[in-house]
């Protein structure tokens, strides 16, 4: 075969590829809105319904605040991004959602504190003494305002990301957390992660919000990348205010799938700022070496959750396979192809999804499965819950249906191979 046409098959093969895979998670994408559209909407109190068997059939009426904001911000990024689910049912549930969040989330309003929980019809049940609500609140709020012009729902995001920096930055007693006197002073890698999106979300084609948040976005950054410990040969969860290892299991305390999601964080905000020694580190600490140590090399898939020293975890599902990790790993991989070109990337990102579709995928009745044992069977057969509801799944499929887009739309036209390049055809024989 001739390097001419040899080079003509690769390039064939690897469009074929991509765009099998565009199809494939377009299509899941579509049955994965289809599960949330037809089964988690409250008609009568607004919001969605989160605790969903596996059937679609809820089994608790309990609204999770952070699900509620995930929810409306997928549906309006959905409505906003895709022709094919701009569909007025979609804005109007998306509406829904955020009006029963302005009227409900809030504890104690004026008070800028949301709950973690509250009842089907919108009173409060509990209160984490974290940012977390706060900031898929932030991040529905201004992506309603993206999708509608109404003013007042950026006026809500713009407020309340004031009030989480404050707290973040300043002064944390608006949390309710008290400050133990053996309690270590630590940082989950968890809080600025979650501000560099919200900077992020915030700043998406507005000059003067990204010129607010700038700093803040460079802040976010430097605080993740103080998570690189041990010489740079570990990415750990929680670390010291001054970017310390902290002692005992707190401090060695790993989570691959964290680390996976604040890479493609990293990596977004370090093509925005055109650094590339950033993007190299970044694809280096925050995708292959948390890849590494974190995929099953038995069963395969992500472990939940590792301890440095390679010790047992305490965490009784440290060894189970979850849905996010997964997603987060699927987008990290791509994101990071399509900035590098990088082949050995994209080969991770096939090994993780083809794992990812065979395991958590449920052909009959659509949508996740979000908890797997170390071998892959399903343990749980709830479609949401708690913490699963309809966010990094179909958020996972849109990213990798854009990017696996732009990346058939950058490939050169293949031109045929010339005639000299060709297998000659063989001789014709006539009937003996």
């Amino acid at each position: 075969m001739s390097g001419g046409l040899r080079v003509w098959q690769d390039m064939e093969k690897e469009r074929e590829t991509l765009q099998a895979w565009k199809e494939r998670v377009g299509q899941e994408l579509d049955r994965v809105m289809a599960f949330w559209m037809e089964h988690s909407h409250d008609q009568e109190h607004g919001g969605f319904f989160t605790c969903l068997g596996r059937d679609g059939r809820v089994y608790d009426d309990l609204k999770y605040v952070w699900l509620q904001g995930r929810q409306v911000w997928m549906y309006c990024h959905l409505y906003r991004k895709f022709e094919r689910f701009r569909r007025p049912e979609l804005l109007e549930s998306a509406k829904a959602g955020g009006e029963f969040l302005l009227r409900s989330a809030r504890v104690a309003p004026p008070g800028k504190k949301c709950a973690f929980v509250l009842t089907r019809d919108g009173r409060p049940v509990k209160v984490q003494r974290t940012i977390f609500s706060e900031c898929f609140y932030t991040m529905a709020m201004n992506e309603l305002w993206r999708v509608t012009g109404e003013a007042h729902y950026q006026i809500e995001a713009v407020e309340m990301m004031d009030q989480i920096v404050h707290w973040v930055r300043e002064d944390p007693s608006g949390l309710g957390r008290p400050q133990l006197p053996g309690a270590p002073a630590s940082e989950p890698m968890a809080v600025p992660m979650m501000l560099l999106n919200l900077v992020e979300q915030l700043g998406e084609s507005d000059e003067e919000l990204a010129g607010k948040y700038a700093e803040l976005g460079d802040w976010c950054a430097q605080r993740i990348l103080q998570h690189v410990q041990r010489d740079g040969q570990a990415v750990l969860e929680n670390v010291s205010e001054d970017g310390e290892e902290l002692p005992g299991c707190l401090g060695r305390h790993q989570n691959p799938g964290h680390a996976l999601e604040a890479g493609w964080f990293l990596l977004r905000h370090a093509i925005q700022k055109g650094d590339p020694e950033l993007r190299a580190y970044v694809v280096d600490k925050f995708l292959l070496l948390p890849f590494r140590s974190g995929w099953d090399p038995d069963h395969g898939g992500l472990f939940y959750f590792q301890d440095a020293d390679g010790l047992c975890p305490t965490q009784l599902e440290w060894a189970m396979k979850l849905w996010w990790p997964h997603s987060e790993a699927m987008i990290a991989f791509l994101m990071g192809y399509s900035d590098s070109g990088d082949p050995a990337l994209l080969h991770l990102f096939y090994q993780v999804a083809e794992y990812t579709f065979r395991q958590f995928r449920d052909p009959e009745y659509g949508e996740w499965f979000g908890y797997l044992n170390r071998e892959g069977r399903v343990v749980l057969t709830i479609k949401g819950g708690p913490f699963k509801g309809c966010f990094h799944v179909p958020r996972c499929l849109a990213m990798c249906e854009e990017m696996l887009g732009a990346l058939l739309s950058r490939l050169p036209p293949v031109p045929a191979p010339s005639a000299g390049s060709l297998p000659a055809a063989p001789a014709h024989r006539g009937a003996e």
